[in-house]
Formats: structure tokens, C-alpha cells, sequence
């Protein structure tokens, strides 16, 4: 009998998500408008970004170990309503005197939180589903975080231009709060683990062993981390830091348009989702070398319109339209990659092999965010020396991982016969 995909505790889980992801939407787009507009620079907005990411960095390993001793739900439940109440205390505490200050160590607790949430989540969707469902799951998730990524940019930047920023961190508790409630309801199998010997034994054992699994058992998931982690340095660069800094500065446009840029690069991601679920049976495996190319060709585009003489709208639409078909490529290649090394990976590993995938990637990303807030200081005048030379990259890079994609997509087609 065919398993159902949207199964009491899924849809609970996704309801969850979506309540969730938009207060962090919402949350993150309002701190970033107030830190640019502030400060002016995309340098010291990039550095802070990259110091409140690297909590997330070093604990995602203890994240994905508590993952699989843990109950998955309780960990859930208890993150949301810690996150609500930091928030909220942030709230409180906020004064134009300490506003860089405490939205700085805001950002670095909610890092640590989601060190721990990510790879959570992330490990109850092969629980609850399985088979091409963990595909399908994934591809739904997404979706939701779509959602929430494409309403709450424009209610955001709505609300921080009409009350300015307190009101959305308020608005923000409120949903975290709602995603706890969610999460109670969730029913988990939950069977704790032996162990043996104290905590710092038990982690070092479980480290070892999950480590063991990707560098000697299944040496392609940590392969596809590489190629992951690759676009993430290149595309969140461009992406986080390049969007808002382009949109306010360069062009010198208000929230309102930055917010539908953003909401704009939701509705690809929505796109991108639909598309892998779609594509769950028919995309085969070494095509995903064509859509990593894929995102550096839609760079260029970028960057030659900062070449013509055109005025700033043009310059937005044309870099949002790139933008936005970058976003399709990397949410279908994400969806996929992610899915195949749930699928390679067994329950008792699950959370740690999942923490390694966020911690690999995310551990470019500051760098990513850093190099690229230097670059877009300094070639403010010049845009197009951020966009083609890396689109170029990125294109060149893809194409020469056909060869480990076809590789991986033979012993996909051995194992299943």
C-alpha cells in the first residue's frame, strides 16, 4: 500500500514550519533594513550576518547528535518557544542607543537555536515519510518556506515602513509562539538510545561513527557537500548580501521595492519546489550538473545590465528576473541533493549526517557574505565585476561534475535493481 504524504503529523509539522519561517521572515528582513539604513554600508552589514552564522557553524554537529538521542518533538517544541521569548526580551531591551548591539546578539541567539532546530527538522521527514515521499516531503517544505518568504518580505516591508521596527519584532513572537503549539501535537516514535560512558565520550563516539559514514561508506554525500556548499559561497553571496545592497544603495530604491524583490524570489522558489516534486521520477541525476551550471549562466545577466545605459528600474527588473531564475535552478538542485543523502543515510545517523550538511554549507557562507560585502563596497560603481566573473565560475564548475553526478546516478540504478 502506498504511503500517504500528508499524514497528521506532516501536515502539523508543516503547519509548524510555515507559521514559524514567516516570523523569521518578517523578523530578518525588518533587522536588515534598519542595519543598512543605519549604517550604509553592505561590509558591516554582511560582517554581521557572517559573526551570528557562525554559532550555527560550530554547534550543528551537537545539534544533530541531540537529534538522534533526543525526542525530536520536544527539541522542536522547546526551540520555538525559546526563540519567542528571545525575541520578545530583544524587543524590550531595543533603545537607539544599543540598537546595533542588541540586534547583533538577537542574530547570534537565534544562530545558535537554529543549530540545533535545523537538523531536526530536517531528520523527522525521513522518519515520517518514505521512499520518493522524503522527495516529495522535501519539495513541500520548501514550498511552505516559500510561502512564508513570499508574503511576509512585503507585509514586512509594509509594516517596518508604516511603524518601523519594533511592531514586526512583536509580530514575530507571536508566531514563534503559534509554532510551538503546533509542534505539541506532533507524535514521534521516540526510543532513547544506549550509551555508554559520559557526555563528552558519547558525543565523541557518535561524531566519529557518523563521521566514519561519510568519508568511508557513502563518499558521494560528502562529494555532493562540496558542490553544495560551492554554490552556496557564490549564489547566498551574490544573494543575501548583493539584493538589499543593490536595491537601497546602488539604485537607490525604497523597502517597498526591496520587499518585493524579495517576495519576487519567493515565487521562484515556490516554482523551483513544484517543479522538483514533478520532477521526483523523471529528472535524472546527472542533470544536476546542468542546473548547477545553470545558476552561473543566469548571473551574467546581472552584470551586463550594469554595462548598458539604462535607468535604475530596468537595472532592478532585469536583476531581479536573473535573480529569480537562479533561485528555480538552486531550489530544485537543493531539494534534490538533500533528498538523495536522506535516502543514503539510516535513521540512527540521520540528525548528525543532516547537521554535517548544514554546518559543510553554511560554513561558506560567511566567508561568502564577507568577500561579497567587500566586493560590492568597493565595485559599488561597478557591478558587473561582481556578477560575470563569478556567473562564469559557477557555470564552469557545474559542467565539470557531469562526469560525478553520472557516477552517483549508476549506483543509484544498482542499488535499486
Amino acid at each position: 500500500m502506498k504511503q500517504k504524504l500528508f499524514t497528521k503529523n506532516f501536515v502539523l509539522l508543516i503547519m509548524g514550519q510555515l507559521t514559524s519561517l514567516f516570523g523569521n521572515f518578517i523578523l530578518k528582513l525588518a533587522l536588515s533594513m534598519f542595519v543598512l539604513e543605519v549604517t550604509g554600508s553592505a561590509a558591516i552589514f554582511a560582517g554581521i550576518l557572517a559573526v551570528a552564522t557562525i554559532p550555527t557553524i560550530i554547534l550543528s554537529p551537537l545539534g544533530g547528535i541531540l537529534a538522534d538521542r533526543a525526542d525530536r518533538r520536544n527539541i522542536m517544541v522547546a526551540l520555538d518557544g525559546l526563540t519567542g521569548v528571545s525575541v520578545l526580551c530583544a524587543t524590550l531591551l531595543l533603545s537607539e542607543s544599543n540598537a546595533i548591539t542588541v540586534i547583533s546578539v538577537l542574530l547570534v541567539i537565534l544562530s545558535v537555536f537554529g543549530a540545533f532546530e535545523t537538523p531536526t527538522v530536517q531528520a523527522c521527514i525521513p522518519t515520517m515519510l518514505q521512499g520518493d515521499n522524503i522527495m516529495k516531503g522535501n519539495a513541500v517544505v520548501n514550498q511552505v518556506a516559500s510561502l512564508s518568504y513570499l508574503v511576509a518580505p512585503m507585509l514586512g516591508g509594509v509594516l517596518y515602513a508604516l511603524f518601523g521596527l519594533k511592531p514586526v519584532m512583536y509580530a514575530s513572537v507571536v508566531c514563534f509562539f503559534i509554532t510551538a503549539l503546533f509542534e505539541c501535537f506532533i507524535k514521534l516514535s521516540y526510543r532513547r538510545s544506549k550509551s555508554k560512558g559520559g557526555i563528552l565520550s558519547v558525543v565523541k563516539q557518535d561524531f566519529l561513527s557518523s563521521m566514519w559514514y561519510i568519508s568511508k561508506e557513502q563518499t558521494n554525500i560528502a562529494k555532493m557537500l562540496l558542490l553544495t556548499a560551492f554554490s552556496r559561497f557564490f549564489v547566498m553571496g551574490i544573494t543575501i548580501v548583493g539584493l538589499p545592497f543593490i536595491v537601497r544603495t546602488v539604485l537607490g530604491l525604497n523597502a517597498q521595492y526591496y520587499g518585493a524583490a524579495e517576495s519576487a524570489l519567493a515565487i521562484a522558489t515556490i516554482l523551483g519546489s513544484v517543479a522538483a516534486g514533478f520532477l521526483t521520477e523523471k529528472l535524472k541525476i546527472h542533470r544536476l550538473s546542468i542546473l548547477l551550471a545553470s545558476m552561473g549562466v543566469f548571473m551574467i545577466p546581472a552584470g551586463i545590465v550594469f554595462l548598458c545605459p539604462v535607468d535604475s528600474i530596468i537595472k532592478y527588473v532585469i536583476t531581479i528576473v536573473s535573480f529569480c531564475s537562479m533561485q528555480i535552478a538552486i531550489s530544485i538542485f537543493s531539494i534534490f541533493a538533500v533528498s538523495l543523502i536522506q535516502q543514503r543515510t539510516p535513521n540512527e545517523l540521520i540528525g548528525k549526517v543532516m547537521a554535517y550538511t548544514s554546518t559543510v554549507t553554511l560554513c561558506v557562507q560567511p566567508i561568502g557574505q564577507i568577500v561579497y560585502g567587500f566586493l560590492f563596497d568597493r565595485f559599488s560603481n561597478m557591478i558587473y565585476l561582481c556578477f560575470i566573473p563569478t556567473g562564469m565560475i559557477v557555470c564552469a564548475v557545474g559542467l565539470s561534475a557531469m562526469g560525478f553526478f553520472r557516477k552517483m546516478e549508476k549506483e543509484q540504478q544498482e542499488v535499486s535493481v
